[in-house]
């Protein structure tokens, strides 16, 4: 039976499917804050914001962009993975009006009632859970389960800032850090999915005479294990003397799991090529947490920026540029503006790193890591609005590809 991924719909094309308007308010989104935090950062401008400027700068990263590319992808993803209609229209329409209303909430929160922006930051990670849990439940699909469990991790690191925020308890660093470890886990469980799968696909049509990547085994539950272990800890109690062994660990891990899926044969492929990349950086940044810890010698901001700039940047836009492409009927290759789209995010995670090596230029070096930051997002933007606004490009006789 064939799985109704689309239905009629009177709609706007935008309202169409998930990943349309949460791929491009992600973006915008990713393109705006950067720029407010570095203006901000410099002592030129003063944050609206009840939240400390650190602290909003990585809640907006994290349960701003970070949820909305979440939801795009899920949103999309879930009717092929239960055979159910998606969620489009009106009800799509709401979801992402609270997420703008969480936005806007938070970054005005100092002349709003901390009660008030508690519950309209809340109400999007809130509904949104309850769409994936009915979705799940719905459609039999226990298999994903494990992303119900991530948006309520998700909702619970949200809760932990704002709980901060009240006054209640100390918790927003712990709520930020659980932030960040989710969205590390979902690249490290969905993007042992694609990246092996995608490869394989590619390198049986362009480069059939190379072995296929690893199929997934033993190795890669155990590295995944690994991976979920060194983040709880790096999430919960960093501090632990266990936890720069197991940060050591989860790099290897990831390191050897990479190195099984063939990513050097797919050069000629920006699409697939760029998600090794980005899985790259999920390594480096565990590798370079464990040296920091037992040779403290770096900022410790240069790990977590590899981890967040490089592995959730560079993923997250690998997956927007791939699944806009693929979902619009666009042929999946990567034109020349969506390698300068990957080119920038790189060129922003290699200078968020080397920033802090150099103090006398630090500001100069973070301007350049923010303007390519903004510059990939905002030139996601301006290639893929049309496809994210438009319909499915259509064969010869006019149905959709």
């Amino acid at each position: 039976m064939a799985i109704p991924r689309y239905r009629r719909q009177d709609g706007p094309v935008l309202l169409s499917a998930g990943f349309r308007p949460f791929f491009l308010v992600a973006a915008l989104w990713a393109a705006i804050a950067i720029p407010i935090w570095l203006i901000v950062f410099a002592g030129e401008y003063q944050l609206p914001s009840k939240l400390t400027p650190v602290i909003w700068h990585v809640h907006e990263m994290i349960f701003g962009y970070g949820a909305a590319v979440v939801a795009g992808f899920l949103l999309t993803a879930i009717p092929n993975w239960t055979g159910r209609l998606p969620l489009q229209d009106g009800p799509l329409a709401s979801l992402v009006a609270l997420w703008i209303a969480g936005r806007l909430a938070i970054l005005f929160s100092a002349t709003l009632g901390p009660q008030s922006v508690t519950a309209l930051d809340l109400a999007f990670p809130a509904v949104f859970a309850a769409v994936v849990a009915r979705e799940i439940v719905a459609g039999h699909n226990w298999r994903n389960l494990p992303m119900l469990a991530a948006l309520a991790l998700l909702l619970a690191g949200n809760l932990l800032v704002h709980l901060d925020a009240l006054g209640v308890a100390s918790t927003a660093q712990l709520g930020n850090r659980i932030g960040v470890a989710t969205l590390l886990m979902l690249i490290s469980l969905v993007g042992g999915r694609i990246i092996p799968s995608f490869t394989r696909n590619w390198l049986a049509k362009e480069r059939p005479q190379i072995s296929a990547p690893a199929t997934f085994g033993a190795i890669d539950r155990a590295g995944l294990a690994i991976v979920a272990a060194a983040l709880a800890v790096w999430a919960y109690q960093p501090d632990l003397a266990a936890a720069p062994w197991l940060e050591l660990l989860a790099g290897l891990a990831v390191s050897l799991r990479l190195a099984r899926w063939r990513g050097q044969a797919t050069a000629r492929e920006p699409l697939v090529t760029i998600l090794h990349i980005g899985y790259g950086w999920l390594a480096l940044g565990f590798l370079l947490l464990a040296a920091n810890s037992f040779f403290p010698m770096l900022p410790p901001t240069t790990a977590l920026h590899a981890l967040t700039t490089g592995a959730i940047g560079t993923m997250t836009l690998a997956v927007m540029t791939r699944a806009t492409l693929g979902h619009s009927g666009r042929p999946l290759v990567a034109g020349r503006g969506t390698i300068t789209i990957y080119g920038l995010i790189t060129i922003a995670a290699v200078m968020r790193l080397i920033a802090p090596l150099d103090a006398a230029h630090y500001i100069s070096l973070l301007a350049v890591a923010g303007a390519a930051w903004s510059g990939a997002f905002g030139l996601f933007v301006v290639l893929y609005a049309k496809a994210l606004a438009q319909p499915r490009a259509t064969d010869g006789r006019g149905q959709p590809i």
